[in-house]
């Protein structure tokens, strides 16, 4: 079997498609694109996918990462370009390689996210971000299928920034500004959060560091925020960085066959 590594994003409206509905759109892409997809035995196979980390329904990302498994070798990039051609626009198949290494999984280490707060002053969002750092832990609340859970949001979060006016607007985070149902004037007050999140058990999402902002210091965006993943990999200790996922593969398949 050949393995390729596929990167793809979610945008503008299709941020509100689930996990479920992104993977029945994908298998339907796949046939429509003639991919020679390698299958599970057993009674019911089943074409060989593997998703990795998921974003939360209603968010936007520009990192999502899946590997398919194949019966016949293909091209990257041609295959690349049939599947993007196949799933609707903002659904975006960006990258592909083939998997040359082990443990994909393993090296989505930390997520970059951005956060749109519409009406939110930036000096008001710099105070809350201040606190919330300064805070040793801040404990937040989820429900679970097994009730509320209580658990310490801060100790994943390792940098937290307010970017500077229009710094976020070269991005695809703001496609659609009334994507959450509600207006977003550009003339308002908004402030642009960045934060780097590393993947614990639990898992902290961006609602919970939201939630996190309000216990810490009270800040409370009069509308919902407008979130996008921008980037998840491994995690840079030394500068707080996410780095490519994919470089190990690439770097595997630039090195000449029976070199050292």
């Amino acid at each position: 079997m050949q393995r390729i590594r596929l990167r793809y994003t979610k945008r503008g409206r299709l941020r509100f498609t689930s996990h479920r509905d992104f993977q029945r759109a994908f298998e339907r892409a796949l046939r429509r694109a003639g991919v020679p997809m390698a299958y599970s035995a057993g009674f019911t196979p089943h074409p060989k996918v593997s998703y990795a980390n998921a974003a939360p329904t209603g968010v936007g990302s520009e990192a999502e990462y899946l590997e398919i498994a194949l019966a016949e070798q293909r091209d990257p990039e041609k295959l690349r370009l049939l599947l993007d051609e196949s799933l609707p626009t903002g659904l975006d198949v960006t990258e592909a390689v083939e998997a040359r290494t082990s443990g994909l999984v393993e090296r989505l280490e930390a997520s970059v996210w951005q956060l749109r707060l519409d009406g939110v002053e930036p000096a008001e969002a710099q105070r809350a971000v201040a606190a919330f750092l300064a805070a040793e832990s801040v404990e937040v609340q989820r429900s679970t299928k097994n009730g509320i859970r209580t658990f310490d949001c801060r100790a994943a979060v390792t940098r937290f920034e307010v970017l500077a006016p229009g710094a976020g607007d070269d991005d695809h985070s703001n496609d659609d500004t009334s994507e959450q149902g509600v207006d977003r004037p550009r003339d308002r007050a908004c402030a642009i959060l960045r934060l780097v999140v590393r993947h614990l058990t639990p898992a902290v999402r961006p609602d919970d560091v939201l939630s996190g902002l309000h216990a810490t210091a009270d800040l409370a965006p009069p509308v919902p925020a407008a979130v996008t993943r921008l980037a998840q990999g491994p995690l840079d200790e030394e500068t707080g960085t996410v780095t490519d996922p994919l470089a190990p593969d690439r770097d595997a398949a630039a090195v000449p066959a029976g070199s050292a």
